[in-house]
């Protein structure tokens, strides 16, 4: 099978933007961001079979396997069950474990953290009210590792296409010219998500996408091209590809600084709470606090 290869680029930078870390809140406006290349280079190879592709960022993070991660959540679903029923030696513990698992509607279900993790997600909270960017938005971290995390903010709506915005580096030979773009966050660069089939994981197989969590990878300009040669050889369909312009990114311990400001919180959830059709819906906020139940999220 023919194979492309692309340079390697750096594309990861660091940002200040919460108040309990550099005592101010920056502006939307590019030119007032104080950001800092960091070297975190990468190269993807293109259609290629094989295992999938490790950001080196994630070298020092575990790769988290959708069964675990489901797993856990019933741990939790279950813990949660117990503590509700009051204590008696008469208690039937099959009645306890079949009743309704909290935190979950239909095939959905979300629940806190307390360390942030590569697939979880950054629920804004009250903190960030009238922070024009980061009020109510719901974060998805792309990669963690000794550089810092990078996500994409999920609950924004689109109001261009890429060749409306003139996107150059996501439009490959017209290929996705047409696909709405989102805005991921105030960092400049290009990334997209793609979800894989059921069953037929011919993204993850190609090697060529970081995996965020099971059914979901994430790609950058670097990779774009490569995208685009499996939409023309049928392997992935169009409509599988979510665009985003710009990121969000910390320092290694500054989102940590965050979390403990409670500027956010941190949360793990079902791919089906955040598939790509979810993204854009500007009501994805409401949704995940109302699985995380009654508790207030700051």
């Amino acid at each position: 099978m023919e194979a492309c290869f692309l340079s390697s680029h750096s594309f990861t930078k660091t940002i200040e933007v919460l108040p309990s870390v550099r005592g101010r809140i920056t502006r939307k406006n590019p030119n007032q961001y104080q950001c800092r290349k960091s070297g975190n280079p990468f190269s993807v190879s293109c259609c290629q079979s094989g295992s999938p592709s490790s950001s080196p960022q994630d070298e020092s993070i575990p790769s988290i396997n959708a069964d675990w991660r489901a797993f856990r959540a019933g741990l939790i679903a279950r813990d949660r069950a117990l503590k509700q029923v009051e204590p008696s030696f008469m208690v039937d513990q099959d009645a306890i474990i079949s009743q309704p698992k909290p935190n979950t509607i239909g095939d959905k279900w979300a629940h806190t953290i307390h360390e942030p993790e590569k697939g979880c997600l950054l629920i804004a909270t009250e903190k960030l009210n009238g922070v024009h960017i980061f009020e109510k938005t719901v974060i998805l971290l792309l990669s963690t590792g000794p550089i810092g995390p990078t996500g994409v903010i999920l609950n924004r709506s689109s109001l261009m296409s890429i060749k409306e915005m003139g996107s150059s580096a996501l439009d490959v030979s017209g290929t996705f010219s047409n696909r709405p773009l989102f805005f991921g966050g105030p960092l400049e660069e290009g990334l997209f998500l793609v979800t894989s089939k059921e069953g037929n994981d011919t993204v993850g197989k190609s090697g060529v996408f970081d995996e965020v969590m099971k059914g979901l990878y994430f790609g950058t300009k670097e990779s774009v091209g490569c995208a685009a040669e499996m939409v023309k050889r049928d392997m992935v369909q169009v409509g599988d590809f979510k665009f985003f312009d710009g990121y969000c990114a910390w320092e290694r311990e500054q989102l940590r600084d965050e979390i403990r400001a409670r500027y956010w919180t941190v949360a793990a959830c079902s791919l089906s709470v955040i598939g790509l059709a979810t993204v854009g819906n500007i009501m994805l906020w409401d949704e995940i606090i109302g699985l995380l139940g009654p508790r207030k999220v700051w």
